[in-house]
């Protein structure tokens, strides 16, 4: 029973947290329309959320073990039910940049103790995967739950409501319920010895570690595929709602589509990467992208001019553009996978610190270099420049290559 409590706690947070760090191109949206800001300015919530995750991840690793991963949840869990709560009592911009802020620190804590505690709970590379890919999936369904979640509370008839901000009393409720699990689960505190380096031997690991071309190149690619992940990921709500001119309501509804093909990609990569070389496999997956790109956009101009309702009315166009994210499901976990199991175990901390860093890095520049665009020529063509950064993410994919199988050999 105390196990099962412990994997539910764990569970429950990650659940709620990508209910609140995925729901970010849906509060574009609807600052924008609420708030009546600029592209520009709405683009800035997810350097607030990522830029902050960075941070705390970046500093705060070392500390965790050191006061336990229970209490480290609790503080998490306790900033975001605050932010959540005083959210829509002051309804202001500047309380939602704040709460973003605070998703993303309490995200670090959070996804920093879950992962450790993954590991106490199992005993085997079996039961440790199987366990991590239970929790991913749990987080792939709060991601896709959410964006209906915030839907329902959107009002139909008026874009300019703020009564979207509503959604934040059910998820303080959500999170109340996950800080109650915590704090009846029972979580391990590491031995003394267990406990990492210090802060700066941390960050010095870190340093050496990132000058080595093999890591440069793939830092770099993370860079790259978060960026274009980021930026039409969270813009595609707004996409959705000024280019296909569909509802505000109806335009996160449709963006779910895009989560479900992530997690549906993803698994489907797992089978298919039996059968196929992840360089050859990414490659496609990228030239899928393109076309995508190249061939649907075009298409999201037209319109028959009947009044959507509901999804069910809306054009085919807007179910076939989130399926971009099927092609591109597959590439960020693969490129972890081939960079960690090129490394010795005990690099794989300072490592996963780098993946968060420029994960946060690239994800904050896609929405911002978006939104720009977005603004100042339409989010037709801010979209169109999405093919730049996957260019120069296949020329990334290629040296990446050539470097892990120097460090192969090298390992022999």
């Amino acid at each position: 029973m105390p196990r099962f409590i412990t994997i539910t706690a764990i569970a429950a947070c990650y659940f709620v947290f990508a209910i609140l760090l995925n729901s970010v191109g849906t509060v574009i949206l609807q600052s924008i329309n609420s708030f009546d800001i600029s592209k520009t300015e709405a683009s800035t919530l997810e350097g607030f959320k990522d830029l902050s995750i960075a941070f705390v991840s970046f500093f705060v690793a070392s500390i965790i073990p050191r006061i336990g991963y229970k209490v480290a949840l609790l503080i998490g869990l306790s900033i975001v039910t605050i932010a959540c709560a005083i959210t829509p009592m002051l309804g202001q911009f500047w309380v939602i940049k704040l709460l973003f802020m605070c998703i993303g620190v309490s995200f670090a804590l959070v996804k920093i103790s879950v992962y450790s505690v993954i590991g106490q709970l199992s005993d085997s590379i079996k039961a440790h995967s199987s366990l991590l890919n239970t929790i991913e999936g749990i987080f792939m369904l709060g991601s896709l739950s959410g964006y209906w979640l915030f839907s329902f509370y959107i009002h139909p008839d008026n874009d300019s409501s703020t009564h979207w901000l509503q959604v934040y009393y059910p998820l303080t409720a959500m999170v109340l319920v996950a800080m109650v699990l915590v704090f009846c689960s029972s979580m391990t505190k590491p031995s003394q010895q267990d406990t990492p380096p210090s802060i700066v031997d941390g960050f010095v690991d870190m340093i050496k570690m990132s000058i080595k071309p093999l890591v440069l190149i793939f830092v770099m690619s993370v860079f790259l595929y978060v960026l274009i992940e980021q930026g039409i990921g969270s813009w595609l709500p707004t996409f959705y709602n000024e280019v296909i001119n569909l509802p505000s309501h109806i335009s996160v509804q449709m963006a779910s589509i895009f989560a479900a093909s992530l997690a549906i990609g993803r698994l489907l990569a797992g089978q298919i990467l039996k059968f196929i070389n992840w360089h050859l496999f990414l490659n496609i997956c990228l030239i899928g992208m393109a076309l995508i790109i190249v061939f649907l956009l075009p298409l999201t101009g037209a319109s028959s001019g009947e009044e959507i309702k509901s999804i069910v009315d809306a054009p085919l166009i807007a179910y076939l553009l989130p399926l971009i994210g099927l092609m591109m499901a597959p590439i960020y976990p693969v490129l972890n996978s081939v960079m960690l199991s090129s490394l010795a175990r005990h690099k794989h901390a300072p490592m996963t610190g780098l993946i968060v860093v420029f994960s946060a890095f690239g994800g904050t520049t896609g929405s911002l270099i978006t939104g720009y665009f977005f603004q100042e020529v339409g989010g037709k063509n801010a979209f169109y420049l999405a093919l730049i950064p996957m260019v120069l993410l296949i020329i990334s994919l290629y040296f990446f290559k050539q470097e892990t199988q120097k460090s192969s050999v090298n390992k022999s």
